[in-house]
């Protein structure tokens, strides 16, 4: 048999985690999905097309992905699952095996739902996302591919933002620091130098433009929860005075308050960049992310066009 759509890996991740109340290791929900779905080991080896990963792994992931989604579970660290307390609760209160239509709702009902929402959210109520990203069956090809593709970046920009929760202070400063360079931001990536321990006034990083240091850019990196508000922000811009700055850059995981960012527009010598924003310029610049190429073909009509030959 192929290897089922990741919709159909759902419930057996649910029940294997519902087990594990600690949570466990991301290579044991897979195996333990492939075992409940009777998956061969032939069709095991099955590979993505880009060869990069077996298919049953990734779909394992998308199903895991869409738990996450839901709020019914977690990445409390690099390759490692766990239930939350609304998903524990959920797995305990539906008995196996879980209705079609609950199994769609958990596959694409959440879509559009952005990772670690805030206390208090409804776990399990997608009326405050946007569209349902379900792919239409009328769509185009170009359409799908599209869709495809914005789903794969959502995904990928929700992992970011979790990895980088976790990464110690020191080293999500070292990751900003590295996609300003990446981004074209001083000459070698020695023009661009990290503050040691808690920062300068507030300055967690350095740019020298030009090879003589004449001018520079200085940078502050909040791995924050909580929004950032304009306090921070006007102490930022204090820091900035202190060095006799014209140019700086803040940058958090989380986000600003409205009054943040009027403040930063009123000064006019300050970027503020936040977790969205941060994640799609990694992804953009490939820091901490690897793309793979898909060759789409697309008729050229010119070649057949006689009358200019």
């Amino acid at each position: 048999m192929a290897v089922p759509t990741y919709d159909k890996f759902i419930e057996p991740i649910l029940r294997f985690l519902a087990l594990r109340p600690n949570g466990a290791p991301a290579r044991e929900a897979h195996e333990s999905a492939a075992s409940a779905l009777a998956i061969s080991e032939s069709d095991k080896q099955e590979l993505l097309p880009s060869g990069t990963q077996p298919v049953y792994k990734n779909r394992a992931g998308w199903a895991h992905d869409r738990l996450k989604r839901a709020g019914l579970s977690s990445s409390p660290r690099r390759g490692y699952w766990r239930l939350t307390a609304d998903g524990m609760a959920y797995a305990a209160s539906h008995p196996t095996p879980l209705p079609p239509e609950e199994v769609e709702k958990l596959a694409i009902g959440f879509m559009d739902v952005r990772l670690r929402q805030p206390l208090g959210s409804d776990a399990l109520s997608p009326s405050g996302q946007t569209t349902t990203s379900s792919i239409s069956a009328v769509a185009s090809p170009d359409d799908r591919l599209g869709e495809a593709i914005a789903e794969l970046r959502r995904s990928v920009a929700a992992e970011l933002l979790e990895s980088l929760s976790v990464v110690s202070p020191k080293f999500f400063e070292t990751i900003v620091l590295d996609l300003l360079h990446r981004m074209g931001y001083g000459a070698s990536r020695a023009d661009l130098q990290r503050v040691g321990g808690s920062g300068d006034g507030g300055i967690d990083g350095i740019i020298s433009l030009d090879k003589l240091g004449l001018e520079k850019v200085y940078v502050q990196a909040k791995r924050w929860q909580q929004a950032v508000g304009r306090p921070e922000v006007q102490a930022f811009y204090g820091a900035l005075a202190g060095q006799r700055a014209n140019k700086g850059v803040f940058i958090t995981t989380s986000s600003y308050t409205t009054q943040a960012v009027e403040f930063a527009r009123s000064v006019e010598r300050i970027v503020l960049v936040d977790g969205a924003r941060l994640a799609e310029l990694m992804m953009d610049y490939e820091v901490g992310v690897s793309s793979r190429t898909a060759k789409v073909p697309k008729l050229d009509s010119d070649y057949f066009d006689e009358e200019s030959t």
